[in-house]
Protein backbone atom coordinates (compact mmCIF):
# COMPACT_ATOMS: atom_id res chain seq x y z
CA UNK A 1 0.00 0.00 0.00
CA UNK A 2 2.82 2.38 0.93
CA UNK A 3 4.60 1.61 -2.35
CA UNK A 4 1.47 2.46 -4.37
CA UNK A 5 1.01 5.75 -2.48
CA UNK A 6 4.67 6.65 -3.07
CA UNK A 7 4.40 5.97 -6.82
CA UNK A 8 1.23 8.06 -7.02
CA UNK A 9 2.92 10.91 -5.16
CA UNK A 10 5.91 10.85 -7.53
CA UNK A 11 3.60 10.90 -10.56
CA UNK A 12 1.60 13.81 -9.10
CA UNK A 13 4.76 15.80 -8.36
CA UNK A 14 6.14 15.14 -11.83
CA UNK A 15 2.94 16.26 -13.51
CA UNK A 16 2.66 19.30 -11.25
CA UNK A 17 6.29 20.32 -11.84
CA UNK A 18 5.92 19.90 -15.58
CA UNK A 19 2.72 21.93 -15.61
CA UNK A 20 4.41 24.66 -13.56
CA UNK A 21 7.40 24.79 -15.91
CA UNK A 22 5.09 24.95 -18.92
CA UNK A 23 3.04 27.72 -17.39
CA UNK A 24 6.11 29.60 -16.21
CA UNK A 25 7.61 29.99 -19.68
CA UNK A 26 11.01 31.65 -19.95
CA UNK A 27 13.27 30.97 -18.10
CA UNK A 28 12.96 27.29 -17.26
CA UNK A 29 16.68 26.73 -16.67
CA UNK A 30 19.80 28.61 -15.64
CA UNK A 31 21.18 31.55 -17.62
CA UNK A 32 24.84 32.26 -18.43
CA UNK A 33 26.31 35.75 -18.46
CA UNK A 34 29.52 35.86 -20.54
CA UNK A 35 31.54 38.87 -19.38
CA UNK A 36 34.06 39.93 -22.02
CA UNK A 37 36.45 41.64 -19.58
CA UNK A 38 38.48 40.17 -16.72
CA UNK A 39 37.29 39.12 -13.28
CA UNK A 40 37.35 41.88 -10.69
CA UNK A 41 37.11 44.74 -13.18
CA UNK A 42 34.32 47.29 -13.38
CA UNK A 43 32.28 45.46 -16.01
CA UNK A 44 32.68 42.13 -14.20
CA UNK A 45 31.69 43.52 -10.81
CA UNK A 46 28.72 45.39 -12.26
CA UNK A 47 27.45 42.27 -14.04
CA UNK A 48 27.83 40.07 -10.95
CA UNK A 49 25.79 42.54 -8.89
CA UNK A 50 22.93 42.88 -11.41
CA UNK A 51 22.96 39.16 -12.29
CA UNK A 52 22.58 38.15 -8.65
CA UNK A 53 19.60 40.47 -8.18
CA UNK A 54 17.97 39.34 -11.42
CA UNK A 55 18.46 35.69 -10.45
CA UNK A 56 16.47 36.29 -7.27
CA UNK A 57 13.63 37.71 -9.34
CA UNK A 58 13.69 35.11 -12.12
CA UNK A 59 14.01 32.10 -9.81
CA UNK A 60 16.96 30.61 -11.73
CA UNK A 61 20.71 30.99 -11.41
CA UNK A 62 22.60 33.41 -13.63
CA UNK A 63 26.12 32.00 -13.86
CA UNK A 64 28.72 34.67 -14.63
CA UNK A 65 31.80 33.55 -16.55
CA UNK A 66 34.68 35.52 -18.07
CA UNK A 67 35.89 35.11 -21.65
CA UNK A 68 38.57 37.68 -22.35
CA UNK A 69 40.94 38.36 -25.21
CA UNK A 70 40.92 39.56 -28.77
CA UNK A 71 40.41 43.25 -29.46
CA UNK A 72 37.88 45.29 -27.51
CA UNK A 73 36.41 42.16 -25.93
CA UNK A 74 35.90 40.42 -29.26
CA UNK A 75 36.55 36.87 -27.98
CA UNK A 76 33.77 37.06 -25.41
CA UNK A 77 31.39 38.83 -27.77
CA UNK A 78 31.90 36.31 -30.56
CA UNK A 79 31.42 33.42 -28.13
CA UNK A 80 28.22 34.84 -26.63
CA UNK A 81 26.80 35.66 -30.07
CA UNK A 82 27.55 32.13 -31.33
CA UNK A 83 25.28 30.61 -28.68
CA UNK A 84 21.56 30.06 -29.38
CA UNK A 85 19.69 33.37 -29.46
CA UNK A 86 17.14 32.24 -26.90
CA UNK A 87 17.76 34.53 -23.93
CA UNK A 88 19.78 31.98 -21.98
CA UNK A 89 23.13 33.61 -22.85
CA UNK A 90 23.82 37.21 -21.87
CA UNK A 91 26.93 39.14 -22.88
CA UNK A 92 28.41 41.31 -20.13
CA UNK A 93 30.01 44.31 -21.81
CA UNK A 94 30.73 48.01 -21.78
CA UNK A 95 30.94 51.00 -24.11
CA UNK A 96 34.50 50.01 -25.09
CA UNK A 97 33.19 47.00 -27.03
CA UNK A 98 31.80 49.23 -29.77
CA UNK A 99 35.32 49.53 -31.23
CA UNK A 100 35.72 45.76 -31.82
CA UNK A 101 34.38 46.10 -35.37
CA UNK A 102 36.76 48.79 -36.61
CA UNK A 103 39.65 47.03 -34.88
CA UNK A 104 39.04 43.84 -36.82
CA UNK A 105 37.79 41.57 -34.06
CA UNK A 106 34.08 41.71 -34.88
CA UNK A 107 32.53 41.70 -38.36
CA UNK A 108 29.17 43.24 -37.46
CA UNK A 109 27.62 46.55 -36.55
CA UNK A 110 27.04 46.74 -32.78
CA UNK A 111 23.30 47.07 -33.41
CA UNK A 112 22.99 43.28 -33.61
CA UNK A 113 22.78 43.50 -29.80
CA UNK A 114 19.99 44.73 -27.54
CA UNK A 115 21.68 46.30 -24.54
CA UNK A 116 20.69 46.65 -20.88
CA UNK A 117 22.64 49.56 -19.37
CA UNK A 118 23.27 49.46 -15.63
CA UNK A 119 25.28 52.68 -15.67
CA UNK A 120 28.83 53.89 -15.24
CA UNK A 121 31.13 56.15 -13.32
CA UNK A 122 31.50 59.68 -14.73
CA UNK A 123 34.87 60.97 -15.90
CA UNK A 124 36.80 63.60 -13.99
CA UNK A 125 39.72 65.76 -15.16
CA UNK A 126 42.45 65.96 -12.53
CA UNK A 127 46.00 67.20 -12.12
CA UNK A 128 48.96 66.27 -9.94
CA UNK A 129 49.14 68.27 -6.70
CA UNK A 130 52.50 69.84 -7.60
CA UNK A 131 51.05 71.70 -10.59
CA UNK A 132 50.00 75.35 -10.21
CA UNK A 133 46.48 74.66 -11.49
CA UNK A 134 43.97 75.08 -8.69
CA UNK A 135 40.87 75.32 -10.89
CA UNK A 136 39.83 74.06 -14.28
CA UNK A 137 40.04 77.59 -15.63
CA UNK A 138 43.69 77.79 -14.50
CA UNK A 139 44.47 74.64 -16.46
CA UNK A 140 42.51 75.51 -19.60
CA UNK A 141 43.91 79.02 -19.88
CA UNK A 142 47.45 77.68 -19.43
CA UNK A 143 46.83 75.12 -22.17
CA UNK A 144 45.56 77.85 -24.48
CA UNK A 145 48.70 79.92 -23.93
CA UNK A 146 50.97 76.92 -24.50
CA UNK A 147 49.21 74.62 -27.05
CA UNK A 148 50.40 71.01 -26.75
CA UNK A 149 52.76 72.07 -23.97
CA UNK A 150 50.87 70.34 -21.14
CA UNK A 151 51.01 66.54 -21.16
CA UNK A 152 47.73 64.72 -20.51
CA UNK A 153 46.90 61.03 -20.15
CA UNK A 154 43.49 59.50 -20.78
CA UNK A 155 44.00 55.76 -21.24
CA UNK A 156 44.43 54.56 -24.85
CA UNK A 157 43.70 56.36 -28.12
CA UNK A 158 39.99 56.13 -28.88
CA UNK A 159 39.02 55.13 -25.33
CA UNK A 160 36.10 56.83 -23.62
CA UNK A 161 38.56 58.81 -21.51
CA UNK A 162 40.43 59.99 -24.62
CA UNK A 163 37.13 61.04 -26.19
CA UNK A 164 36.33 63.02 -23.07
CA UNK A 165 39.71 64.77 -23.28
CA UNK A 166 39.07 65.60 -26.94
CA UNK A 167 35.66 66.97 -25.96
CA UNK A 168 37.28 69.21 -23.33
CA UNK A 169 39.63 70.53 -25.99
CA UNK A 170 36.84 71.12 -28.51
CA UNK A 171 34.55 72.76 -25.97
CA UNK A 172 37.14 75.02 -24.35
CA UNK A 173 39.65 75.81 -27.10
CA UNK A 174 42.54 74.22 -25.20
CA UNK A 175 45.10 71.88 -26.79
CA UNK A 176 46.88 69.24 -24.70
CA UNK A 177 49.77 66.94 -25.57
CA UNK A 178 47.93 63.61 -25.35
CA UNK A 179 50.07 60.68 -24.22
CA UNK A 180 48.28 57.30 -24.68
CA UNK A 181 48.58 54.47 -22.16
CA UNK A 182 47.22 50.92 -22.15
CA UNK A 183 44.60 51.57 -19.51
CA UNK A 184 43.35 53.85 -16.76
CA UNK A 185 45.71 52.51 -14.09
CA UNK A 186 48.87 53.15 -16.17
CA UNK A 187 47.55 56.59 -17.09
CA UNK A 188 47.00 57.48 -13.44
CA UNK A 189 50.41 56.07 -12.49
CA UNK A 190 51.97 58.27 -15.17
CA UNK A 191 50.43 61.31 -13.50
CA UNK A 192 51.74 60.30 -10.09
CA UNK A 193 55.28 59.73 -11.42
CA UNK A 194 55.35 63.07 -13.20
CA UNK A 195 55.23 61.75 -16.78
CA UNK A 196 52.06 63.79 -17.33
CA UNK A 197 50.37 66.64 -15.47
CA UNK A 198 46.74 65.94 -16.38
CA UNK A 199 44.70 62.74 -16.32
CA UNK A 200 41.14 61.95 -17.40
CA UNK A 201 39.64 58.70 -16.08
CA UNK A 202 36.50 57.76 -14.18
CA UNK A 203 35.73 58.93 -10.66
CA UNK A 204 35.46 55.29 -9.54
CA UNK A 205 39.04 54.76 -10.71
CA UNK A 206 40.40 57.99 -9.24
CA UNK A 207 38.53 58.11 -5.94
CA UNK A 208 41.24 56.62 -3.73
CA UNK A 209 43.98 58.74 -5.34
CA UNK A 210 41.89 61.87 -4.86
CA UNK A 211 41.19 61.11 -1.21
CA UNK A 212 44.86 60.25 -0.65
CA UNK A 213 46.00 63.57 -2.10
CA UNK A 214 47.77 61.93 -5.04
CA UNK A 215 45.59 63.78 -7.55
CA UNK A 216 43.57 67.01 -7.45
CA UNK A 217 40.15 66.97 -9.13
CA UNK A 218 39.34 70.08 -11.18
CA UNK A 219 36.05 69.21 -12.82
CA UNK A 220 33.46 66.53 -13.48
CA UNK A 221 32.81 65.98 -17.20
CA UNK A 222 29.05 65.85 -16.65
CA UNK A 223 26.55 68.72 -16.24
CA UNK A 224 26.35 68.41 -12.44
CA UNK A 225 28.79 68.55 -9.56
CA UNK A 226 29.50 65.30 -7.72
CA UNK A 227 29.78 64.78 -3.98
CA UNK A 228 32.73 62.63 -2.89
CA UNK A 229 33.15 61.47 0.68
CA UNK A 230 36.06 63.24 2.31
CA UNK A 231 36.47 65.73 -0.54
CA UNK A 232 33.15 67.51 -0.79
CA UNK A 233 31.66 68.48 -4.13
CA UNK A 234 33.73 68.36 -7.30
CA UNK A 235 32.37 71.10 -9.58
CA UNK A 236 31.08 70.42 -13.08
CA UNK A 237 33.42 71.49 -15.88
CA UNK A 238 30.33 72.93 -17.55
CA UNK A 239 30.22 75.69 -14.91
CA UNK A 240 33.39 77.33 -16.21
CA UNK A 241 32.97 76.31 -19.86
CA UNK A 242 29.31 76.06 -20.91
CA UNK A 243 30.46 75.28 -24.46
CA UNK A 244 31.31 71.78 -23.29
CA UNK A 245 27.61 70.92 -23.46
CA UNK A 246 27.96 70.66 -27.24
CA UNK A 247 30.38 67.75 -26.84
CA UNK A 248 29.66 66.27 -23.42
CA UNK A 249 28.71 64.18 -21.57
CA UNK A 250 30.21 61.01 -23.06
CA UNK A 251 29.46 58.48 -20.36
CA UNK A 252 30.29 54.87 -19.63
CA UNK A 253 27.61 52.35 -20.52
CA UNK A 254 28.24 49.17 -18.55
CA UNK A 255 25.77 46.28 -18.50
CA UNK A 256 24.91 43.32 -20.66
CA UNK A 257 23.26 42.52 -23.98
CA UNK A 258 21.35 39.82 -25.82
CA UNK A 259 21.20 39.33 -29.59
CA UNK A 260 18.59 41.63 -31.11
CA UNK A 261 16.74 38.67 -32.62
CA UNK A 262 16.18 37.01 -29.24
CA UNK A 263 12.49 36.02 -28.91
CA UNK A 264 10.31 38.89 -27.71
CA UNK A 265 8.92 36.84 -24.82
CA UNK A 266 12.39 36.17 -23.40
CA UNK A 267 13.46 39.79 -23.84
CA UNK A 268 10.30 41.02 -22.13
CA UNK A 269 10.97 38.82 -19.11
CA UNK A 270 14.60 39.94 -18.95
CA UNK A 271 13.61 43.61 -19.18
CA UNK A 272 11.11 43.20 -16.35
CA UNK A 273 13.66 41.44 -14.13
CA UNK A 274 16.31 44.02 -15.00
CA UNK A 275 14.06 46.96 -14.09
CA UNK A 276 13.14 45.33 -10.77
CA UNK A 277 16.79 44.52 -10.02
CA UNK A 278 17.83 48.10 -10.75
CA UNK A 279 15.33 49.28 -8.15
CA UNK A 280 16.72 47.09 -5.35
CA UNK A 281 18.58 48.60 -2.41
CA UNK A 282 21.53 46.29 -3.12
CA UNK A 283 22.12 47.83 -6.54
CA UNK A 284 21.47 51.39 -5.34
CA UNK A 285 23.85 51.11 -2.39
CA UNK A 286 26.54 49.49 -4.55
CA UNK A 287 26.28 52.35 -7.05
CA UNK A 288 26.52 54.98 -4.33
CA UNK A 289 29.52 53.36 -2.67
CA UNK A 290 31.36 53.02 -5.97
CA UNK A 291 30.45 56.41 -7.50
CA UNK A 292 28.32 55.01 -10.31
CA UNK A 293 25.43 56.81 -11.93
CA UNK A 294 22.65 54.33 -12.60
CA UNK A 295 20.94 54.25 -15.98
CA UNK A 296 18.47 51.38 -16.39
CA UNK A 297 18.02 52.01 -20.12
CA UNK A 298 16.83 49.20 -22.39
CA UNK A 299 15.29 48.89 -25.85
CA UNK A 300 15.25 52.00 -28.04
CA UNK A 301 16.84 54.13 -25.31
CA UNK A 302 19.88 51.90 -24.88
CA UNK A 303 20.17 51.46 -28.65
CA UNK A 304 20.40 55.23 -29.08
CA UNK A 305 23.17 55.37 -26.47
CA UNK A 306 25.24 52.62 -28.08
CA UNK A 307 24.62 53.91 -31.61
CA UNK A 308 26.06 57.28 -30.58
CA UNK A 309 28.99 55.68 -28.75
CA UNK A 310 29.82 53.41 -31.69
CA UNK A 311 29.70 56.28 -34.15
CA UNK A 312 31.86 58.51 -31.96
CA UNK A 313 34.42 55.87 -30.99
CA UNK A 314 34.72 54.22 -34.42
CA UNK A 315 35.21 57.38 -36.44
CA UNK A 316 37.59 58.87 -33.86
CA UNK A 317 39.79 55.77 -34.14
CA UNK A 318 39.56 55.90 -37.94
CA UNK A 319 40.57 59.57 -38.02
CA UNK A 320 43.46 58.81 -35.65
CA UNK A 321 44.53 55.99 -38.03
CA UNK A 322 44.13 53.59 -35.11
CA UNK A 323 41.42 51.47 -36.80
CA UNK A 324 41.95 48.67 -39.32
CA UNK A 325 38.40 48.58 -40.72
CA UNK A 326 36.58 51.51 -42.33
CA UNK A 327 33.52 52.29 -40.15
CA UNK A 328 31.49 52.95 -43.32
CA UNK A 329 31.96 49.31 -44.37
CA UNK A 330 30.12 48.26 -41.19
CA UNK A 331 27.33 50.75 -41.77
CA UNK A 332 28.45 53.01 -38.93
CA UNK A 333 27.38 56.61 -39.64
CA UNK A 334 29.64 59.55 -38.92
CA UNK A 335 28.80 61.42 -35.69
Amino acid sequence: MKKILFVCLVVMLTVTTGAFAASKGFPTRNITNVVVWGAGGGTDTCNRIISAEMANILGVNINVINKTGGVAGSVGMNYAYSQPHDGYTLCGLSESNVTAGVQGGWDKNFDVWDAFIVGGSPDVISVTPDTPYKTLKDLIEAAKKDPKGIKAAASGAGSIHHLNLLAVENGSGAAFNFIPYKGSAPAQNAAMTGEVSVVVTSLAEQQQLLRGGKLRALGMLIPDSFEVEGLGAIPSAFDAYPGLSKYLPISQAIGFAVPADTPAEAKSVLVDAFKKAMATEKVKSWAKENYYLLSGKTGAESKAVFDALQSNFAWTLWDLKAATVDPASLGIPKP
